[in-house]
């Protein structure tokens, strides 16, 4: 357990700084953000500890070899040199995963067969037998990075992506990832102490991340993951390290946590979504026109992301209700601190008001933007 590995932690673009934060709170050290992701150091034990809390991570990997390479032989060297043995058996599943930037071959998949060659000849020298491929729910995920000159190859020790909490039933048409949806709030400012509202829910997420926090539960309490499945799994650590988290949950939020959306379906999605993750006596959901929602508290936060059109229509019809949405702001949440995430980058000056600051973040391939307003009665206008 005291072995130190180098780690990435890999997060929607845009929430790096709050990343390499919550690395810090769990113990890691030598944290290094970068596009994407944050590099540190850290033992089992933290990798454990950042699968179960991080709220904005995606993925953690940790590193078992870094090489140069001039050719597709010397990344098959690099793969087969690793003693593969030491971390999964041979009566388990694994597939590869190769990303590259500038990388100088011919083509990656190309590449994920030759790792997956070199780690199925280490086997075969090792115990004689090759271990299968699974490209749906293999039992362990290697991923490779290749930039011009250097290969690394990682193990991953999450399974599944790290935004699935296993709370999901029912989404929208385009539903905001869960580790994207606690980010926005913590570059809000949201920590559980202030009444919360999100007054276009969808299908909740913003909300239930929202009621997580204030809780303080670890993200991945109720989620299995893929370190479970290696060979040196400390099972009694583990163990030890959930029943730490689980002592740490408060009975209840500080303050109020309220979500609405105008479509009664959402909103029906949404108390399904919050009932899947314990949450639902913590949040009121109500179908409810945004402009008619009222503070549920003082000096709260609003965190929402509103609908953005693709058709001209819709463009125009969203241009026509944002200078509304600016002014029912400022008639009712004087003292409240606003987030609207959206990739119209129009909204600040169709709602007349001036953000206090502007964070670039990706939802997925989007380019995307979290304005955030200090609200001040009748004041905030952009003259």
């Amino acid at each position: 357990m005291t072995t130190t590995y180098t780690l990435f932690t890999t997060c929607p673009r845009g929430l790096e700084p709050i990343l390499a934060q919550e690395l810090q709170q769990q113990g890691c050290t030598d944290i290094t953000p970068t596009d994407g992701g944050v590099s540190c150091k850290g033992t089992l034990a933290h990798v454990y500890r950042v699968n179960l809390h991080s709220r904005t991570a995606s993925r953690v990997l940790l590193q078992l070899t870094r090489a140069t390479y001039r050719g597709e032989d010397d990344i098959y060297k690099a793969a087969k040199n690793l003693k593969w043995q030491d971390w999964f058996s041979v009566n388990q599943t694994f597939r590869v995963k190769v990303e590259g930037k500038r990388a100088n071959v011919k083509s990656l998949d190309f590449i994920a067969l030759k790792i997956k060659d070199g780690v199925c000849d280490r086997f075969r020298d090792h115990c004689g037998e090759r271990p299968s491929i699974d490209k749906v729910r293999p039992n362990v995920r290697i991923h490779a990075f290749l930039d011009e000159r250097n290969v690394s190859i990682f193990i991953d020790t999450s399974g599944e992506a790290l935004f699935k909490r296993g709370y999901r039933q029912g989404t929208g048409e385009a539903p905001l990832r869960e580790n994207l949806a606690a980010g926005l709030l913590l570059l809000a400012g949201y920590d559980g102490s202030q009444p919360f509202q999100d007054p276009f829910c969808g299908s909740g997420t913003i909300a239930i991340e929202a009621a997580l926090i204030a809780l303080n539960r670890a993200a991945g309490l109720n989620r299995r993951f893929g370190f479970e499945n290696l060979a040196n799994f400390d099972k009694a650590l583990w163990i030890k390290l959930k029943a730490e988290a689980r002592s740490q949950i408060k009975d209840k939020p500080l303050a109020k946590i309220s979500a609405s959306d105008n479509d009664r379906f959402m909103t029906r999605a949404a108390k399904e979504n919050a009932q899947e993750a314990e949450v639902d006596m913590f949040i009121e959901i109500n179908a409810l026109d945004a402009q008619d929602t009222r503070p549920n508290g003082e000096n709260g936060v609003v965190v929402s992301n509103p609908p953005y059109g693709v058709r001209l229509a819709e463009v125009q019809a969203l241009h026509a209700l944002y200078p509304q949405l600016g002014s029912w702001l400022k008639q009712h949440y004087a003292g409240w601190t606003a987030g609207m995430f959206t990739g119209d980058m129009e909204m600040p000056k169709l709602m007349r008001l001036k953000p206090k600051r502007k964070i670039p973040l990706f939802n997925g391939n989007l380019d995307c933007r979290l304005f955030l307003f200090d609200m001040v009665s009748g004041s905030n206008r952009d003259k």
